[in-house]
């Protein structure tokens, strides 16, 4: 089912034995577009506290209850590695979380969420120090929202949200918000259509025309509060706009 990323924040998680506590944002990978975590905020419960929790690890949304479950004890979690949520993660502190957890790691697989573990190989001195410093593709949703979109002519806009799925945590669309140029506008762009994105600029540039822009599909009303958008749904959306469908 599509949701939006921005409808999700708030959404309790669930131990087994309790509450931990509400989703904070999405960190996300920038070269394959996947959903790896849910950053948590514990909340009064471990004040001061993020968790990591993998998006894969968590059962269905329930959707009234706005919440997800996931099958761990509030203890696992509370003793689990303490992993500054708000800082670029390095490999090096994902490996510990995973082993932790006995998550199936995402890394050496490409865009592959099951798979065997891959052997470790040394790495080059350079190699370790970049792994230290954080995964540079590993990004926060909450922070890249905001930043603005230029096509090959001219700018758009800036990214209002991202539109993904709750049965492979892929991100499937990019939200542009539009109104400066195309007013009252909220398009949908493919994040296949991205060629650069800039973090220290705070931009996007994407691959299309602003008339490629023109007509692509407005962003359907993804709140949380009402019945998630399916495929059937997706098709004639993509149809309209002239979109590819992202799963063929």
């Amino acid at each position: 089912m599509l949701r939006s990323v921005r409808s999700l924040r708030g959404f309790t998680i669930r131990a087994n034995d309790g509450h931990i506590g509400r989703v904070h944002t999405l960190l996300f990978d920038g070269h394959t577009w996947a959903i790896r975590y849910l950053v948590v905020d514990t909340g009064s419960w471990l004040p001061g506290r993020k968790v990591l929790i993998a998006a894969t690890s968590l059962g269905w949304p329930r959707r009234q209850e706005r919440a997800f479950s996931v099958a761990l004890t509030k203890e696992q979690i509370r003793s689990a590695p303490d992993i500054d949520a708000d800082r670029p993660v390095s490999r090096q502190r994902e490996i510990e979380l995973h082993t932790y957890y006995d998550w199936i790691p995402y890394w050496g697989m490409g865009s592959d969420w099951v798979g065997a573990v891959p052997v470790p190989i040394p790495a080059a001195p350079e190699a370790v120090e970049k792994a230290a410093r954080g995964d540079p593709n590993l990004r926060s949703a909450r922070e890249v929202i905001g930043y603005h979109i230029h096509a090959l002519d001219g700018p758009i806009g800036h990214l209002e949200d991202f539109v993904i799925t709750d049965s492979d945590w892929a991100i499937r669309y990019l939200v542009a918000d539009t109104r400066n140029w195309l007013p009252g506008r909220h398009v949908l762009l493919s994040p296949q259509w991205v060629r650069q994105m800039s973090w220290e600029q705070r931009e996007v540039w994407i691959e299309v025309s602003r008339q490629k822009v023109c007509r692509c599909p407005a962003c359907p009303d993804l709140d949380a509060e009402r019945e998630p958008a399916g495929r059937e749904y997706e098709v004639e959306l993509l149809d309209s706009g002239g979109l590819l469908t992202p799963w063929m």
